[in-house]
């Protein structure tokens, strides 16, 4: 693909490993990010991972101005748009921002993208689209039931993504769903950095082998899995990035809108994440067992197979990778 590809929010966590692979494949990315949620140093070291200077602009995406200047100065030929907000718990009690970023952010980037001629779009929607399983591994197909203010904004910019291709048969976007990204690039230079206290599972169990946070809160000890724990399908960040440089890949050839959902095809209980974290560090991670949450599920995994079928994709690192590479982070300062 000729000319440049914009990652919004690509000074984030997944982000910065999507600009990293996209360097590495031969692509030029360009950054567009706020840093209401990142931080300005992971630049240089998106540099040096990439092998190659990468422009940023600081904006909004909400920004129509800076968005139009973008698309004037720069040669784009795709977006992958990673911008949003995507915590659960602060989308039920900030819905007005949440629907204000999630969903007016990806309209103004694509009312600019029309202006400017720019048709492919690779954007980052979430499993929580689909709310509570009928079946597993989770297939495309499945209802969308969204039981979050989050869940319901993806949802809602899919549709309009969707509306777009249906509109004008120039637009060629892929929605990709993702699952439980976690992990760290294997360099130790980029990785997941929450400035607050982390809700995730894998930057949480990191913050408290090193001592941290003091113990880990496990959710129902109950469930019907074979350890009582919640299963999940944990993917590799690495993965993840590489999932949409095939993706663009993918837009190069095919025009219309596709929905895919990128994870491992299998799930992990709260404990087998737990060993082998524990495996990764040489340390005994603290729990202690609490009530269930509402809403949450016994398992949740993908069916990934549509990926691997029209991208020539498949997660290929597993969990013990996942861990020691989030240690390793860690290890490194686990901070920008």
């Amino acid at each position: 693909m000729d000319g440049a590809i914009l990652v919004t929010g690509g000074a984030g966590y997944i982000g910065s490993h999507i600009v990293v692979a996209l360097a590495q494949a031969g692509h030029t990315p360009i950054v567009l990010d706020d840093f209401s949620n990142s931080a300005l140093d992971v630049m240089p070291r998106l540099e040096a991972l990439g092998g190659r200077p990468i422009p940023l602009i600081v904006a909004d995406v909400r920004d129509m101005v800076a968005l139009r200047r973008t698309f004037h100065d720069h040669p784009i030929a795709g977006v992958v748009h990673c911008a949003g907000l995507k915590s659960v718990g602060e989308g039920e009690e900030r819905p007005l921002a949440y629907w204000d970023v999630n969903v007016g952010g990806t309209i103004a980037l694509a009312e600019i993208m029309g202006e400017a001629g720019v048709a492919r779009l690779v954007f980052s929607s979430s499993a929580t689209v689909y709310g509570q399983p009928d079946v597993l591994p989770v297939p495309e197909t499945a209802p969308l039931r969204p039981q979050s203010v989050y869940g319901r904004t993806k949802r809602t910019a899919e549709d309009f993504l969707r509306d777009l291709t249906r509109a004008n048969p120039n637009w060629r976007i892929a929605i990709l769903r993702y699952f439980n990204p976690a992990g760290a690039h294997p360099s130790a230079r980029i990785g997941e950095a929450p400035t607050a206290r982390p809700q995730n599972l894998v930057p949480l169990l990191c913050r408290i082998a090193a001592g941290e946070a003091p113990q880990l809160a496990i959710y129902g000890s109950d469930w019907p899995t074979s350890d009582g724990t919640g299963v999940r399908d944990y993917l590799h960040v690495q993965d993840l990035a590489e999932g949409h440089v095939a993706a663009l890949g993918f837009l190069s050839e095919n025009a219309g809108a596709v929905t895919l959902n990128l994870g491992m095809g299998r799930g992990s209980s709260v404990l087998e994440v737990v060993h082998a974290f524990e495996r990764a560090c040489g340390r005994r991670i603290a729990r202690v067992f609490a009530a269930r949450r509402p809403g949450d599920v016994a398992r949740y995994y993908a069916d990934p197979s549509a990926a691997n079928r029209l991208l020539g994709w498949r997660a290929s690192r597993d969990l013990a990778t996942i861990c020691a590479d989030a240690w390793r982070w860690q290890q490194a300062g686990g901070r920008y």
